[in-house]
């Protein structure tokens, strides 16, 4: 069932998912989930460790695949059988690791695995890199995205947490056509550090992507967030446009309490 669209947003969903089931072995993670994230819209997904948040967008990002139920993207009903699968539908995952490299810096870790060469009929490991195209693509998207980080050619590992998050949040917009999935896009990171990554995930939503945030910080929930959807052991059970009035009752899904 396809969520409720907000004022102006197109009725179908970029990314929606109906009846997801999972099971590890005797575990249910997760029982019969529906959701749906459309254009230029933040979702996030809420529950306590073990709801079933982290297995349900690892099948959304071809990590795991579903014992049964379906997801489409425009409409249109796909198959994820990989990560690589996943990107190719323009979904971009960024986990709680960054999976950055620490010795590279901000272009490199853009293009580790896609990089740009030349001349195109030659074999990809006997091709010239383009660096220059690859600095200045990367250059431009980071000024288009307002992230501020030191001089470019600076290594990852020399950054701050939240520049860091912002290479990988600003890395996976580059690449995602449609969808873009954060893992605890805030966690760990001080006041200052969290409000520029949140100014981001408002400007992922400005420029048009759906953005799918997992998050335990109500209060950045509510700040970023279109809809809140809860998870509890595997099921979904409710979904809320979050503010300051409904917090209580929010956190009263998370926990099981009554609402």
């Amino acid at each position: 069932m396809n969520a409720p669209s907000l004022p102006g947003m197109p009725t179908t969903p970029a990314l929606s998912v109906s009846a997801a089931t999972k099971r590890f072995g005797g575990v249910l993670a997760l029982d019969g989930v529906d959701l749906a994230v459309h254009r230029g819209e933040v979702v996030a997904l809420l529950g306590d460790n073990g709801a079933g948040k982290s297995t349900l967008i690892k099948c959304i990002s071809g990590v795991h695949r579903l014992d049964s139920g379906a997801i489409e993207m425009d409409g249109h009903r796909v198959d994820i059988p990989s990560p690589r699968a996943a990107r190719a539908l323009g979904i971009e995952t960024v986990y709680q690791d960054l999976a950055l490299f620490d010795n590279l810096p901000p272009a490199a870790n853009f293009y580790a695995g896609r990089e740009l060469s030349w001349p195109a009929w030659l074999p990809r490991g006997m091709r010239f890199l383009r660096g220059g195209a690859m600095d200045a693509a990367t250059s431009d998207l980071l000024d288009r995205l307002q992230v501020t980080l030191p001089e470019q050619r600076v290594t990852v590992g020399l950054m701050s947490g939240g520049q860091r998050q912002a290479v990988a949040v600003a890395r996976a917009a580059a690449f995602a056509s449609k969808v873009v999935i954060l893992d605890e896009p805030t966690a760990a990171l001080g006041v200052r550090e969290s409000r520029r990554v949140l100014d981001l995930i408002t400007r992922l939503r400005t420029e048009g992507h759906a953005v799918l945030v997992i998050s335990h910080a109500l209060d950045h929930v509510i700040e970023v967030a279109d809809r809140a959807v809860v998870l509890r052991r595997g099921r979904k059970v409710g979904e809320e446009v979050p503010s300051a009035d409904n917090q209580q009752r929010i956190v009263s899904l998370i926990v099981g309490g009554e609402g």
